[in-house]
């Protein structure tokens, strides 16, 4: 009798293990078919009087990404990064928009579901402000208008939203979690050792409170991000930035009528009635006759590589910095830099970096290697929507920096984390751990105790080292004196608007200013008066790394999403395999270079 249970209990495993090899072989199939499908082929026609649609639902992030074909959310198992489109290419389509023919006009719609961060839609809206210079139509139209999607609709010439919609303008916040309590009650504690007043990394989980110095800078992060984005509208709308921030205090905006009555839009329309303006507009009779192409569409459109006489290489650095695994890793990016600096045929680089930081040694090994760079080519830098703490480190000593207004960098400032569980192991566990070792600190950062007072002046003093190297690269990179970089630095994060102020970045602008920045220099022209001026004939770009392949995508697509969305809002990693990374590699005192926090701002 056992043997006939053992045996159909193997016979079961079999069959289970072989639907579900079967399952994924199809699904492998199913995956490189839809990878052939889209991603291949000509590119899409433009027609005459055609519509160049901006979906603000749709992702602008760092580097165009293709997505799998066909919808693959109900699909257990799966979770496929979302398709997106790089703010370069973006940019560059409507550049080429603005001068091609059968683009008739720009739409700009929002239903409030987008996920692009602000410092893209701040180069997007850089954009479309450039587009004006066509003289074609620049019209928006929203559902639900989120912060975000009317700051970039704001730039358009007529906004409309529906006459059921809302446009719910409430400023700019954000959250932050602790969680000592809940770690007191699991018997864990975190050590922190670091410099800077503002550092307030891992702060959530030393204390139950926002410490002052932290709310200081996030309250003045914020305010100058909301300052750049509302500014910005009420110059297109014609509005008083008081009577909009009151309006906003009070919970006045939301629907059409409010949003109307402030000159926020300037009709809440019904579809029909908004499709028969836009058929107006065009010269058609029905919506049947509109010809649309979404900006991800014609972006395809772009030459492959233009004809100029220099090369300009890209290379995203985009983020946590860390010595192996994904994100920046010191392992991948160091090869990277070896081989741009060797070829010849490149006569300038822009890195671009997204980063909130990470290993500080990580950080070091990718700036000896960008300096050895900038010994045989110009190196400029472009700052995404991060370029903080070892972010910053790598960046610091560029020829130029240039970063959006919403950036934020800076966080010039070092940490040590340690943690330890024996209180836990023994309370809720009933484990007692034993330190065996053969001097006094062998078993230093095991996890199972705390530091001692000298073990941590021993870290506190690695800590300082690093900052000092740290304060020594910023102040060799921006010509400041280490009291001048000190007052600034501290661990204190500024957005990019601030950091021009305060001597950190050079120049307020986005990735293409970079480029043409770095063409400009590698021209021989003055590029300080002259890199606006510089035209997209007299130079190609080239990207690294290479963008991954659907399929590459798909291999990499198997886990939750679900899942790994909460390990991402609450850890700030990728997904359970990253997470259980990070906790492996915080054996020991690990010494940090990173942004306090990834703050997740609602916008």
């Amino acid at each position: 009798m056992k043997f006939w249970k053992a045996f159909f209990a193997a016979l079961l495993g079999c069959l289970v293990a072989l639907i579900l090899n079967f399952f994924l072989f199809f699904l492998l199939i199913a995956g490189i078919a839809a990878a052939s499908g889209s991603g291949g082929g000509n590119a899409p026609s433009v027609k005459e009087n055609t519509i160049l649609k901006i979906d603000l639902s749709q992702t602008i992030g760092e580097r165009t990404q293709e997505g799998m074909g066909g919808d693959m959310s109900g699909i257990p198992f799966i979770s496929m990064p979302q398709a997106s489109l790089g703010i370069y290419d973006a940019v560059k389509a409507l550049e080429k928009a603005a001068d091609d023919k059968n683009i008739a006009m720009l739409l700009i719609t929002d239903k409030g579901t987008g996920t692009s961060s602000v410092t893209a839609l701040e180069e997007l809206r850089n954009a479309i402000e450039k587009f004006h210079a066509s003289g074609k139509p620049i019209i928006a139209y929203g559902m639900n208008y989120s912060t975000g999607g009317y700051f970039v609709a704001s730039a358009a010439d007529k906004v409309y939203m529906h006459q059921d919609g809302m446009l719910q303008l409430v400023g700019m916040g954000g959250s932050m979690m602790f969680f000592k309590d809940a770690l007191d009650k699991l018997g864990v504690n975190f050590q922190l050792i670091r410099h800077g007043k503002f550092k307030a990394a891992a702060e959530q989980y030393i204390k139950n409170d926002i410490s002052p110095e932290n709310r200081q800078q996030n309250m003045e992060m914020m305010n100058s991000i909301w300052k750049t984005l509302s500014s910005r509208i009420c110059q297109s709308r014609g509005i008083d930035a008081k009577d909009l921030d009151n309006a906003i205090d009070s919970l006045k905006i939301g629907d059409g009528e409010s949003a109307m009555a402030y000159s926020l839009v300037d009709s809440a329309l019904t579809t029909e009635r908004y499709v028969q303006k836009i058929c107006g507009l065009l010269g058609v009779e029905k919506e049947e006759d509109l010809k649309v192409i979404t900006l991800s569409s014609y972006a395809k459109t772009l030459p492959a590589s233009l004809k100029g006489s220099v090369k300009v290489a890209v290379l995203y650095a985009e983020g946590e910095i860390a010595q192996s695994g994904s994100g920046i890793a010191s392992s991948k990016i160091v090869n990277q830099i070896k081989k741009i600096t060797k070829d010849d045929s490149i006569d300038a680089v822009v890195l671009r970096v997204n980063s909130p930081g990470g290993d500080a040694q990580a950080a070091e090994l990718i700036r000896e290697e960008l300096q050895a760079l900038a010994k045989a080519k110009p190196l400029v830098c472009s700052f995404g929507e991060y370029a903080a703490s070892g972010g910053y480190w790598i960046s610091a000593q560029a020829q130029k920096i240039f970063s959006d207004e919403s950036t934020l960098t800076g966080s010039i400032g070092v940490f040590s984390l340690a943690i330890n569980y024996g209180k836990g192991l023994k309370e809720h566990l009933k484990i007692n751990p034993v330190e065996l070792g053969t001097h006094r600190h062998s078993a230093m950062g095991s996890g199972v105790r705390p530091l001692d007072d000298e073990e941590v002046a021993y870290n506190q003093k690695l800590v300082e080292h690093i900052y000092d190297k740290f304060m020594g690269i910023v102040s060799d990179g921006r010509k400041m004196s280490i009291a001048q970089v000190d007052s600034i630095a501290q661990g204190r994060v500024w957005t990019g608007t601030q950091g021009v102020e305060v001597g950190i970045v050079d120049k307020i602008g986005g990735i293409e200013d970079a480029i043409k920045y770095a063409a400009c220099i590698a021209l021989g022209k003055d590029p300080d008066n002259n890199y606006r001026d510089v035209d997209n004939s007299e130079f190609k770009v080239v990207e690294y790394p290479k963008v991954k392949t659907q399929m590459e995508l798909l291999l990499e697509g198997f886990g939750s999403s679900e899942q790994d969305a909460l390990i991402q809002k609450f850890f700030g990693k990728a997904n359970l395999k990253e997470l259980a990374e990070d906790f492996q590699n915080s054996k020991g005192v690990k010494t940090y270079a990173r942004m306090p926090y990834t703050l997740q701002l609602t916008y």
